[in-house]
């Protein structure tokens, strides 16, 4: 009877962690249907590492205190921009920021990652090297917007 109970929660657990990371397709699925970046914007994904630990704690990104997205373990979305400065802010006990200039033509990644808090985990954005950056991402699941084709 143990044996049985054990095995229930174990379920139960794996059951309740998984519900807190992403769902969707991976980037290998949808590359090919990622528009091509518009002369005149710049790009910027948003990713975080798949990582057992605060699955469920998924804050919202903003982008200049606009929405974009949600901070969720194992996904990666992006949006295109026209040029400027921007600020990436997460919030959950804190407010954590991470801030940048744009250019035309670039490409950014902002990884958000999860640290221990009192009440609950921070989320906290920061840029990440555009070297490494893509190859992580291909390991992860779309959750931007789908409208037909892959869109931001």
């Amino acid at each position: 009877m143990k044996t049985l109970y054990r095995t229930l929660l174990f379920s139960a657990g794996v059951a309740l962690v998984a519900t807190g990371c992403a769902s969707g397709p991976q980037y290998k699925e949808i590359a090919s249907s990622i528009p091509t970046l518009a002369s005149d914007h710049g790009r910027i994904y948003f990713f975080r590492a798949d990582a057992f630990g605060g699955a469920m704690i998924q804050p919202e990104i903003k982008l200049n205190d606009q929405v974009v997205g949600r901070s969720v373990a194992g996904g990666f979305f992006y949006v295109d921009e026209a040029p400027g400065d921007y600020t990436v802010s997460t919030a959950t006990e804190v407010k954590r920021e991470v801030t940048f200039t744009l250019h035309a033509g670039d490409t950014k990644y902002v990884r958000t990652s999860i640290s221990m808090g009192i009440l609950v985990g921070h989320i906290t954005p920061t840029l990440d090297d555009p070297d490494t950056a893509p190859k992580e991402i291909e390991n992860l699941k779309y959750t931007g917007v789908k409208t037909g084709t892959v869109t931001q």
